[in-house]
């Protein structure tokens, strides 16, 4: 499952994302195949975490009462240096095009994506 190496990476502290083995396209999702070339020779990579905003929503009602505490937050999606696109939390007044540095954090049981503006 493809999901798996991601979810390893988090119980190791580190933001993975897949690169194609056959033509090096860095995947936007986690999937079967390259979007690029359809190649399924896809191998997970450690990202240094930084990147740019390219999407930001606040959270203002938590979906559960595990996200209460944590109310309002912002969620991003950053385009990541190496290519993929992750989302994570992050500062509810995120602007698209601001370089942010990803981490891992704990909630409760769960391993989550955390982005702060570079150099905080």
């Amino acid at each position: 499952m493809t999901v798996s190496g991601f979810a390893e990476g988090l119980q190791k502290s580190e933001l993975r994302f897949q690169k194609c083995a056959e033509c090096g396209a860095a995947q936007r999702l986690a999937r079967y195949a390259c979007s690029q070339c359809g190649s399924t020779k896809l191998d997970w990579r450690v990202s240094r975490g930084h990147g740019v905003v390219f999407a930001s929503t606040v959270v203002n009602r938590a979906p559960s009462d595990e996200f209460k505490a944590l109310a309002p937050y912002g969620i991003v999606m950053v385009d990541l240096d190496e290519g993929a696109r992750l989302m994570g939390h992050g500062p509810t007044d995120a602007r698209i095009g601001e370089r942010v540095a990803g981490e891992v954090f704990e909630l409760g049981p769960r391993r989550l994506v955390r982005f702060r503006r570079e150099g905080t």
